[in-house]
């Protein structure tokens, strides 16, 4: 497990930064140490509370109810006091970063502006990549400055975390004005930003969950139909298939297919779906579905010629059905 980030000092903030129409209007004058909470010590609140700690920051509270969320807070985040909620945003003098599930946001959120818990210029900022800068209208009622600041990496809670966001994209939506303030913290943190328009976060998470979570289920599946097939070892077998064909698309996009789809061998695809069938039935719809959408992309690709396909979607699209029938 690797150690956790050195403390550095964080970097200065500047001019004050005027905010318009979704805050005050008032200036914004942080210091160059931002006093912080974080509600919700999660695997993302706690890591990115962690990394904040390590740019230079004082993240004074943070909140975690659980066994596991107390447990991430002695490792990652020991200096901050365990509060309820409602503590940590008044302890929050200058940053509140609320991490918590997607469908518990707005509730969190309009709990704490109803307890009276945040107060007029502070920034409010949350991690989800699905919601933008709406869901915090409660905050910006009481005067506080809103801020969408969502980390595009995978999460395990640990230490081990903090070497992985060096670089990475953070989906940021914010008013014109916050722009320079949220860039400064995901320089911080070591990331760099991408602007997410606020009606475009549904799709900008949609790409993300489909890419990564289903990346998931994808080689799960993979590695139990190896071992329907007698492979002991599948993660052997795949490590170095999967991390080539990875490399390969984010290199060549739809120049990196291969395979039978993308060669038009209708004959292959339908021993694949007669085997599925028998073996593992609830893997023929997932399988059909992903080789129909390979073989639209691999044909406009130029991949696959029209003419070519014709067996091959005759299969995806008319005889599998009596496969998954068998």
């Amino acid at each position: 497990m690797s150690a956790p980030l050195r403390p550095r000092p964080a970097a200065p903030f500047g001019a004050a930064v005027r905010s318009g129409g979704a805050g005050t209007g008032a200036p914004i004058n942080l210091p160059r140490v931002l006093t912080v909470g974080v509600v919700g010590a999660g695997r993302v609140g706690a890591v990115l509370g962690a990394a904040l700690t390590a740019a230079g920051h004082r993240v004074v509270a943070a909140s975690g109810g659980s066994g596991a969320s107390a447990a991430r807070l002695a490792l990652l985040l020991p200096g901050a006091r365990n509060r309820s909620a409602a503590e940590v945003a008044r302890a929050a003098v200058d940053l509140l970063l609320i991490a918590v599930p997607d469908d518990a946001l707005a509730g969190v959120v309009a709990g704490l502006a109803e307890a009276g818990a945040l107060r007029p210029g502070r920034v409010v900022a949350h991690t989800s990549g699905a919601h933008g800068l709406g869901v915090l209208a409660p905050a910006v009622a009481v005067g506080a400055r809103p801020l969408a600041l969502h980390p595009a990496m995978t999460f395990t809670g640990t230490p081990d975390d903090l070497g992985r966001l060096a670089g990475i994209s953070y989906g940021v939506t914010a008013p014109v004005e916050l722009r320079p303030l949220a860039a400064r913290l995901v320089a911080d943190l070591g990331g760099v930003p991408e602007w997410v328009g606020e009606t475009d976060r549904p799709l900008y998470h949609a790409a993300l969950a489909h890419g990564a979570n289903h990346l998931v289920t994808l080689v799960n599946e993979a590695a139990d139909r190896l071992r329907d097939a007698g492979v002991t070892q599948p993660e052997k077998v795949l490590a170095p298939l999967l991390r080539a064909a990875l490399e390969n698309a984010l290199r060549l996009g739809d120049d990196a297919l291969t395979g039978p789809v993308s060669r038009g061998d209708a004959g292959t695809v339908r021993r694949h779906l007669e085997r599925l069938a028998a073996t593992a039935p609830e893997s023929v719809a997932p399988y059909l579905a992903l080789a129909r959408r390979t073989a639209d992309r691999a044909i406009a690709a130029g991949r696959l010629r029209p003419g070519d396909a014709v067996a091959l979607l005759d299969v995806l699209g008319g005889t599998y059905r009596e496969v998954s029938r068998a």
